[in-house]
């Protein structure tokens, strides 16, 4: 069954391949760059009607050294079937694409982690065929980030310690920096990576804390216009017109030139958001910035409408 963290790792291994850092460096070669990466289909079915999927497949062709196929597997919880599929996985790879296979491991227990390391055998008596050994990366493999300007210069490593360290006792410091060490990127790219590593820590008590962070961040000092704001909250507010917007051409309004105007050139969150209600049930474009009409059954507290009769 794919999970959010298995999502996160598609995502982040596919478009980022410059995470397995700790797993070049343990390798001895050269930090690993994007371009050297292409991605191969994750079907691993053959005729037989079974079918077998890895989470991420990718090629390593660097101008110079040697090629190999990386495995990419994301595992929550120990599964000794799981630990027979990898073997199909890297024996099917191998002899696919005629080259060697890295099976790699993303955990966020420890104890997961220590398991899937391995070895995995294929014995009889005392002969063993093969033998599967996942690279895994985990808290014992993946560094944990405390330094902001690492998460500025590393964000894929960054995101990666965020979500595998989400049980240490570390987890709080470390959620704390990555965080605010994206803040120093774009707006788009600090999104990115803030639902990147919401995604991988699922289904843990620790995604509530990284959404608490992420709130601190952001209104850490509202209405100061620090670069953050300029660049973050600015950013949330375009989307959000952008958003009013596409709500009122969906529902077949008319959108003048004077209602788009006052609506891009909002920067207030808030009133935005009211916007956006509007949007949702205005009979016009303009309704979106008229309030609602007080209900005549709206008298002050313990007063009745008798009250206000003329005798």
């Amino acid at each position: 069954m794919v999970t959010a963290t298995h999502e996160a790792s598609h995502r982040l291994f596919q478009e980022h391949p410059e995470a397995f850092a700790p797993v070049f460096e343990a390798l001895g070669l050269p930090p690993p760059s994007k371009p050297d990466f292409h991605e191969l289909s994750p079907d691993a079915t053959e005729i037989r009607p079974l079918e077998r999927r890895v989470d991420t497949v990718l090629m390593f062709e660097p101008d110079m050294g040697e090629n190999f196929v990386l495995a990419v597997e994301s595992q929550t919880k120990k599964d000794p079937d799981k630990a027979k599929s990898w073997s199909y996985y890297v024996s099917y790879l191998r002899a696919k694409y005629d080259m060697p296979v890295l099976l790699v491991v993303v955990c966020r227990d420890r104890s997961t982690a220590a398991w899937a390391m391995g070895p995995f055998e294929c014995a009889v008596g005392p002969w063993t065929t093969q033998v599967t050994h996942p690279f895994v990366l985990g808290p014992q493999t993946v560094p944990e980030i405390t330094d902001e300007t690492v998460v500025a210069r590393q964000p894929a490593l960054a995101a990666l310690s965020a979500i595998v360290h989400s049980q240490s006792r570390r987890a709080a410091a470390i959620l704390e920096t990555v965080a605010r060490g994206l803040v120093a990127f774009e707006p788009v790219t600090t999104g990115y990576w803030f639902e990147v590593v919401e995604v991988g820590l699922v289904d843990t008590p620790t995604r509530e804390n990284w959404r608490t962070t992420m709130q601190d961040v952001v209104t850490h000092f509202p209405g100061h216009r620090t670069l953050f704001e300029e660049k973050y909250l600015d950013g949330k507010a375009e989307g959000r017109a952008e958003d009013i917007l596409r709500v009122l051409k969906v529902r077949g309004l008319a959108v003048s030139d004077t209602v788009r105007e006052r609506v891009t050139a909002c920067t207030d969150l808030d009133t935005l958001s009211v916007w956006f209600d509007r949007s949702l049930t205005a009979t016009t474009a303009e309704g979106v910035f008229q309030e609602e009409p007080q209900s005549d059954t709206d008298t002050p507290t313990g007063t009745s409408a008798d009250t206000f009769k003329q005798p």
